[in-house]
């Protein structure tokens, strides 16, 4: 039974790897597409980069937003706009008094597209060509800065920054900000457009990627036994958010209640996830708390699972550990397997993955996977969809970041 104090899903949007919004993204991952693709450029040959793959944007913004949009923005910027426009036409533009509007869109990177160009052009031509726009477009708020302006959000505007968490922890924040009575609506994301032969050549160096050239489309393959790495993805996910309260008395359209916030940090490495997962089961243990539902009632996970060898037993062992036997009827999805590592986008676009799940009572598929790895202690689902159970069910999204940055939220259904 809702409350005044509830908070609901009743917009979504998204342009990624596998769509330029929201049905066709999530038509895709349902029909286990995969959304790397080999690079039409000389990144390997000119800096010795030995990736030449990744989950590049399938629509180029360029189709979508107007060429003034493209030329003061950021693409991750052009990305969360492009998304924004489409959760906020899906909510049925709600009217909102812009006091109680908010806005908190995060990107775990930046505008880095923006950084390295500039620099080059200073270095080749001189400060003089250096563009005003420049700092406006590179700092990391930038992106909400624009959705804020584009909705008229007054009751504040946020960009947390937690590399790969990032996504998931502004939707956190933005059920802060509807629980603590500063906003009714609050539309809250995620995006990154950190496709650059820079970060994709400081990935390679650590050997978090994969190598797999010759099968861009097989690369990314989350609890495979043959697993090498991450695949590179950009876009944008993006939710309106709503109290109950407020979206009951406009009759909207609700495709969840996002019940469960978990937060925490590991303090234990710059990159690598506590072998114990200490403040993975904290992170999911506090939004189970704050949600009010059993483990029992989770019977769905999307899972952070990024591909590598660390990182997605880790987390099995994490769910494992704190949901014991009641992880039996838990089906895992592995989303990445598809659209590659959205880093401060994932979250948010997982969100959404998680969010359609219930509403559809489909769990997309984890593609990939030719021999699980036997260390695998959860029901994966593989290669096609499965059904949720009707009723009222509740599904968990993690998502984490490296600096030790772990977010859980619980969606449940409506």
């Amino acid at each position: 039974m809702s409350t005044a104090t509830d908070v609901v899903v009743t917009g979504l949007g998204a342009t990624t790897p596998l769509g330029g919004d929201v049905d066709s993204t999530w038509a895709a991952a349902l029909a286990g597409e995969s959304g790397a693709r080999t690079f039409e450029n000389d990144w390997a040959e000119t800096y010795g980069i030995p990736v030449t793959f990744a989950a590049q944007i399938k629509v180029d913004p360029a189709q979508v937003l107007t060429r003034p949009e493209t030329k003061r923005m950021d693409p991750s910027a052009q990305y969360a706009i492009i998304a924004t426009r489409e959760a906020w036409a899906d909510a049925g533009s709600p009217e909102v008094d812009p006091e109680r509007l908010g806005a908190v869109v995060s990107s775990g990177i930046g505008g880095i597209w923006t950084t390295l160009d500039a620099w080059d052009t200073l270095r080749e031509r001189g400060a003089r060509r250096v563009l005003p726009m420049t700092v406006p477009m590179l700092m990391p708020n930038s992106p909400v800065a624009y959705v804020e302006l584009e909705i008229g959000a007054k009751a504040g505007a946020h960009a947390l920054v937690s590399a790969c968490a990032s996504g998931a922890e502004a939707i956190g924040y933005g059920i802060e900000m509807i629980r603590s009575g500063r906003a009714d609506v609050v539309v809250a994301g995620g995006t990154e457009a950190a496709m650059h032969p820079m970060p994709l050549a400081s990935f390679a160096a650590s050997r978090t990627l994969s190598l797999r050239n010759d099968d861009p489309a097989g690369a990314s393959r989350p609890y495979d036994v043959e697993r090498d790495g991450f695949v590179l993805g950009e876009g944008s996910g993006i939710v309106v958010l709503e109290s109950a309260e407020h979206a009951a008395a406009r009759g909207a359209r609700v495709y969840a209640r996002l019940a469960g916030v978990g937060l925490s940090s590991d303090a234990y490495h710059i990159t690598s996830p506590d072998p114990e997962g200490h403040g993975q089961v904290s992170a999911m243990r506090r939004a189970v708390e704050d949600a009010g539902v059993t483990a029992r009632d989770i019977v769905h996970l999307n899972a952070h699972a990024t591909s590598t060898k660390v990182g997605d037993l880790t987390e099995a062992a994490s769910v494992r550990s704190l949901f014991g036997t009641d992880a039996d009827h838990v089906t895992l999805s592995a989303t990445k397997s598809m659209t590659g590592h959205l880093l401060g986008g994932a979250g948010a676009l997982e969100t959404i993955f998680t969010i359609k799940a219930l509403a559809d009572r489909k769990a997309p598929p984890t593609i990939n996977v030719s021999q699980p790895d036997p260390a695998l202690d959860l029901d994966l689902v593989r290669d096609t969809p499965r059904d949720l159970p009707a009723g009222d069910i509740a599904a968990l999204n993690n998502s984490f970041g490296f600096g030790g940055h772990n977010v859980a939220l619980i969606a449940t259904s409506v």
